[in-house]
């Protein structure tokens, strides 16, 4: 450093002490003591942000606490009143470049507190595994912190972005995100930024590979009513409700074990096949004391979460719900609560490519292995995530947790990451942030000309 240079009226050990003094600095700084990231990574955790009733504020708080301490450029912005999302900025050295989005969300899942070891907003720490229990240290709060590590990792190296760097903290992705990264995804601050990659969840691996993923199955949440003239519970008649919704029921599921059987077969993966369960049944005459035993209802209704991958056949899949699971013969009719497109606003498959097309495909991979770690084949998420909005404009968008050697445990009981595997993930980030913030794409030579 020309720093230490020093004056040269100044003696020899006077720039030997300077020099010595800024070293330590910086060394103090680049290797932060582990237990002061992980107690920040309790900190978030230990706040209470779950549905219905997430402490968005607190939350907010937190994080723009965090972004002041790391001389980033913070606002709040309020698409929905309510709900505050936490937008930062590292500045680039070239903002004509597009820019990275390293989204995440600060909403979790509800609890079942008495079904847990540990309280889930204590963020215990096990001083034996090293595990730390909370509710979102999954799913997932790991990832956005993870962000906000690295960069005070690459700020200590001395490193400065080429391309601006973005780092939204969004609401309400546990419940579909349409007040949080669908309304942000169509503001005009998300177009003023000029995205050009976008970083959102994965999930955990078992294995000592991390997963990515370029796509998702879209969410249809599908009701199906039949009706049918009422009856003594001791008559035997044929249309009746209750045996219309059931032979439906009996081939939806014919049709998820088919679906089920090429996963366990392993000719395809969870996110590449189309799931149906039934989420639940609503039948039945009231009475005080339960339900009237001895009446055939007139009307039933049964609800199914259905995901749909981006490579099915989404035609194809509205005739079989219209021909075979609520046909209209059988006094059946459906609706639908939610239902996500498989495609783009351009008519394209909403998934992001993972080929030679891609160099932000490319430049993960390579980052990854450069920070000593593996990624596995991509994969489409079995779940949905707010990656989706951004895919939906034709963005690229790859979901990636850190965490390798991990089981799932995202929205189940006891819900944990190890503090070491969460570390880990910091420096994968860092190498991940400073390889895409570098990165330069170079113009294309024109094609030579024969003639001048």
């Amino acid at each position: 450093m020309s720093f230490c240079g020093g004056r040269r009226d100044k003696p020899h050990s006077y720039h030997y002490s300077l020099c010595l003094s800024v070293l330590l600095v910086v060394t103090a700084t680049a290797t932060e003591d582990a237990s002061t990231i992980i107690s920040r990574f309790q900190q978030y955790l230990q706040i209470n942000t779950a549905q219905p009733q997430p402490n968005y504020y607190e939350a907010a708080e937190f994080i723009t606490s965090q972004a002041k301490s790391l001389n980033l450029e913070s606002q709040t912005l309020e698409l929905v009143k309510g709900k505050p999302l936490i937008l930062l900025k590292w500045a680039g050295k070239d903002p004509s470049l597009p820019s990275v989005l390293l989204n995440s969300h600060t909403d979790v899942v509800p609890s079942e507190h008495h079904k847990w070891a540990h309280p889930p907003f204590s963020a215990h720490l096990d001083p034996t595994s090293g595990n730390i229990y909370a509710r979102g240290s999954q799913d997932m709060k790991c990832v956005g912190l993870q962000y906000l590590e690295a960069i005070r990792k690459l700020k200590a190296s001395g490193f400065q972005p080429t391309r601006t760097v973005y780092l939204s903290f969004v609401p309400d992705e546990e419940i579909g995100g349409v007040d949080g990264a669908g309304k942000f995804a169509d503001s005009d601050v998300f177009v003023k930024m000029n995205v050009g990659i976008v970083l959102d969840e994965g999930l955990p691996s078992p294995t000592e590979n991390y997963r990515a993923f370029y796509g998702e199955r879209s969410p249809w949440w599908l009701v199906v009513k039949a009706v049918g003239a009422p009856g003594h519970g001791a008559k035997l008649y044929d249309n009746s409700a209750m045996e219309n919704l059931l032979k439906s029921v009996e081939t939806i599921r014919r049709f998820r074990a088919a679906q089920f059987d090429l996963v366990k077969a392993g000719l395809k993966a969870e996110g590449e096949v189309i799931s149906v369960n039934m989420v639940f049944l609503k039948a039945g005459t009231p009475s005080p004391s339960g339900f009237v035993m001895n009446l055939q209802p007139s009307e039933v209704q049964a609800g199914f979460d259905i995901r749909v991958p981006p490579t099915a056949d989404q035609a194809s899949l509205e005739r079989r719900i219209a021909e075979e699971w609520a046909p209209a013969s059988r006094n059946m009719t459906f609706e639908f609560k939610q239902k996500v497109s498989v495609n783009d606003k351009f008519g394209r498959p909403a998934i992001t490519a993972v080929d030679s097309s891609n160099i932000w495909w490319a430049l993960l991979e390579e980052s990854i292995v450069k920070a000593n770690a593996g990624v596995g084949k991509p994969e489409i998420f079995p779940a949905s995530t707010d990656a989706r909005y951004f895919r939906e404009r034709g963005l690229p968008a790859i979901g990636f947790s850190p965490m390798a050697n991990t089981p799932i445990l995202l929205h189940d009981h006891n819900e944990f990451l190890n503090k070491d595997e969460y570390l880990k993930g910091i420096d994968v980030y860092g190498s991940i942030i400073k390889t895409y913030a570098s990165y330069i794409e170079h113009p294309r030579d024109e094609a030579p000309r024969e003639e001048l």
